[in-house]
């Protein structure tokens, strides 16, 4: 279990790093194919670097979809709650519970859905147009993702029956932040600060 508890962060943290590189070495060979070297020039406009894009748009389509699974772990994801929260308590948890488990069976039914469609789409020669890459392969990010957000939503239930409290996320606090001797007391000032 603890391999999953920070699953979403390791998946996310690749997905952005890669999406960086590639970008990165896009437009490095973009300028430095207009530099008239001769040997070099022509070398770099033999290569096709046109699948980078592309490549980039599926990451963060996947970063969406384990990103959303993220949020609804630590607390931030989408929720409108203020009702809910003047309701009576016995009756705030009934209204909390069926919402996880409704959340929990709307994800489950776009991944088993997703997984169909995926399974449909491999058994085809469809590919991508730049990449050539099998769509299938490129789709797997519906299931995948909404069964770990499926799985995410039944995780706080669990933990919402047994404790009582949801996932709340502090918008002041950033993990791994933390500095020997810092505090928050008004003696310390940002540098050019007046008191």
């Amino acid at each position: 279990m603890k391999l999953l508890d920070h699953l979403e962060e390791w998946l996310i943290s690749f997905l952005i790093a890669g999406a960086t590189l590639v970008i990165f070495l896009a437009v490095l060979h973009r300028y430095a194919s207009g530099v008239p070297i001769p040997y070099l020039q022509d070398w770099l406009l033999s290569m096709d670097v046109s699948w980078a894009q592309e490549l980039c748009i599926y990451m963060f389509v996947w970063m969406a979809k384990f990103g959303a699974a993220y949020g609804v772990r630590s607390g931030i994801h989408v929720g409108v709650d203020v009702l809910v929260n003047r309701l009576e308590p016995k009756s705030r948890t009934i209204c909390i519970v069926l919402s996880l488990l409704a959340g929990a069976l709307f994800t489950g039914v776009v991944g088993t859905l997703g997984a169909r469609f995926v399974w449909a789409l491999s058994h085809t020669d469809s590919v991508s147009p730049d990449l050539e890459w099998p769509r299938w392969i490129i789709f797997l990010c519906v299931p995948l993702g909404s069964y770990l957000m499926c799985f995410r939503f039944l995780q706080v239930c669990y933990r919402f029956l047994r404790t009582h409290e949801l996932p709340k996320h502090d918008h002041s606090q950033v993990e791994g932040l933390e500095v020997a001797g810092f505090t928050d007391s008004p003696d310390i000032l940002a540098p050019g600060a007046r008191p």
